[in-house]
């Protein structure tokens, strides 16, 4: 544990990768497909992306900083929120100024700009607030505790490049697995991050999944794997706004790790039409009794359903189920 020589900040700093876009040749401009970009992992995965030719992506990043704390405290001033991304392979290193959203609220935005040929492999994105402490300037008075990495080379958000997926009996495994013996997957939400857990009992369902061989096959696993994906987003939301911090005045916190990045990607579909804090206290008040929860459950998994692009994998699942069947035909 580091100890300072001046006050630093107690609340939690975060940040997340909200939107990323790709320039190619030409100045051609394209929005990087959601699923390259994990704020459960923490990982934007630029590798495949939807076009190989790209030159640049661009960043936008919003932080979430305990403005309260700063304003109430009064030993900060000149405070600043940066943006720092490092990689350490290029020696590269990109510095950005967020600015405080117009409502003077907790959240402060910006982009980071990343050119394609500074990089080779992975960049830590950490986001710093510095200030004035004790009249020394450019002190840092906080950070986000996880930095996002950048992912130049893989297509595939996953902070270990592991997806963690394991395959195990429910009838054999695990005392409380073996209440799921007839379910094909569960997501667990009990350890740091979430996983699934893949019933072996199913027989070839593991294969399907992981491994698909024939054109059908890989058809049925696209759409097993949405539907999986839109199970652990269902599974990390209510896990998430099951376990809130709460203010003296009663207001719900956002967690600082995984889960109050989750509740901020879903809660604008869950509770449109306000801000991210008026509807988590509004979840809050229903889960808790003060209003109907289960009315609520539908825009849950809707929310759930747009980020595992369930839609998107449906329509490709029933346009290739038809071609397939016309080639059979003819």
């Amino acid at each position: 544990m580091k100890v300072y020589p001046y006050p630093r900040l107690t609340g939690a700093v975060t940040a997340r990768v909200t939107a990323a876009r790709l320039r190619g040749p030409g100045d051609s401009r394209e929005q990087l497909d959601s699923r390259r970009c994990s704020v459960v992992e923490q990982v934007v995965a630029l590798g495949m992306a939807e076009r190989d030719d790209w030159h640049t992506a661009r960043l936008t990043v919003t932080a979430t900083v305990p403005s309260r704390e700063i304003e109430a405290d009064g030993r900060w001033s000149d405070v600043a929120v940066i943006a720092v991304l490092t990689e350490g392979a290029t020696n590269t290193r990109v510095v950005r100024r967020l600015e405080r959203g117009a409502d003077g609220g907790r959240e402060w935005s910006g982009e980071v700009e990343i050119s394609r040929d500074d990089h080779v492999d992975r960049a830590a994105l950490v986001v710093y607030v510095v200030a004035t402490v004790q009249g020394v300037a450019g002190r840092v008075i906080g950070s986000t505790a996880q930095e996002w990495w950048i992912d130049v080379t893989s297509d595939v958000p996953l902070r270990d490049r592991q997806l963690d997926v394991t395959t195990v009996s429910f009838s054999r495994g695990a005392e409380w697995l073996r209440n799921f013996r007839d379910a094909p997957w569960v997501v667990d939400t009990s350890g740091r991050m979430p996983a699934v857990r893949l019933n072996s009992d199913f027989e070839g369902f593991a294969a399907l999944v992981q491994d698909p061989g024939s054109r059908m096959e890989s058809v049925v696993s696209e759409i097993l794997l949405a539907q999986m994906c839109a199970d652990v987003w269902t599974a990390v939301f209510h896990t998430a706004i099951g376990d809130l911090e709460i203010e003296d005045d009663g207001s719900p916190l956002f967690p600082p790790d995984w889960r109050g990045a989750v509740l901020r990607e879903m809660l604008p579909d869950v509770v449109p039409g306000g801000s991210v804090e008026h509807a988590l206290r509004e979840v809050h008040m229903r889960r808790t009794g003060g209003a109907s929860w289960t009315d609520l459950q539908p825009r849950i998994h809707y929310a759930a359903a747009r980020r595992a692009e369930i839609p998107r994998a449906l329509a490709s699942t029933v346009r290739d189920i038809e071609r397939f069947d016309q080639e059979n035909d003819a």
